[in-house]
């Protein structure tokens, strides 16, 4: 039991290390509290929970082993997670002032007008097709969790991540709604959507070219 405990313990060290680097998880968050508000980037927290849950079924069914060595399919991984953010940058990047050059009022509509669903779609997708995200839990379950820790056990890990996960980016979401926050970065306007837009750009064009 102190084996499982020592386990537990460097698997949280690695855990709260992994959230707090900043990434294309972060990044959303960000661009989902500023732009469409603190339900929705709570909703896309749930989406990048769901994600990290397909991550831990394919580690303890074991296909994990599988994608870890086959390198056409990590680059098709790879290459999808890069598209996808890129194509999200583009979409952002192509935001046009409105006739008040506000942000703000461009927020409320998206607010009113965008459904939970595509904001849980974007925090799935963007976590899925995350090869670091990828590496991470077949590292995890490769080097710090040993094959004889019980399922149940492997299970209760796993929980534990993702509610972790959920917690840290709500966390984030919050913070990023606070009134004074959120504020402050209205006042770029469209160019906030810009930078934005630019950021997702950069990620997806690292991932691309990363070994």
């Amino acid at each position: 039991m102190e084996n499982y405990y020592h386990e537990f313990l460097s698997l949280v060290a690695i855990n709260i290390f992994a959230l707090i680097s900043p990434g294309p998880d972060f990044a959303i968050i960000v661009r989902q509290s500023i732009v469409r508000g603190r339900r929705a980037a709570f909703i896309t927290s749930l989406g990048i929970g769901a994600a990290i849950v397909v991550h831990l079924l394919y580690c303890l069914l074991g296909l994990g082993y599988i994608v870890s060595k086959s390198i056409v399919l990590f680059n098709l991984i790879k290459f999808l997670g890069a598209a996808y953010l890129i194509v999200l940058g583009i979409k952002s990047l192509r935001s046009k002032p409105s006739e008040q050059n506000s942000l703000q009022e461009n927020t409320t509509a998206q607010e009113k007008s965008t459904s939970g669903s595509s904001d849980f779609k974007i925090g799935f997708i963007t976590n899925l097709l995350n090869p670091k995200a990828t590496l991470f839990f077949l590292s995890v379950f490769s080097v710090v969790i040993s094959p004889d820790t019980p399922i149940a056990l492997q299970a209760f890990y796993g929980f534990w991540m993702v509610a972790n996960a959920v917690i840290w980016f709500m966390f984030v979401a919050i913070f990023f709604t606070h009134e004074r926050v959120r504020a402050a970065f209205l006042r770029f306007g469209h160019w906030f959507e810009r930078i934005t837009g630019a950021i997702l750009i950069a990620l997806g064009l690292k991932i691309a070219v990363s070994d």
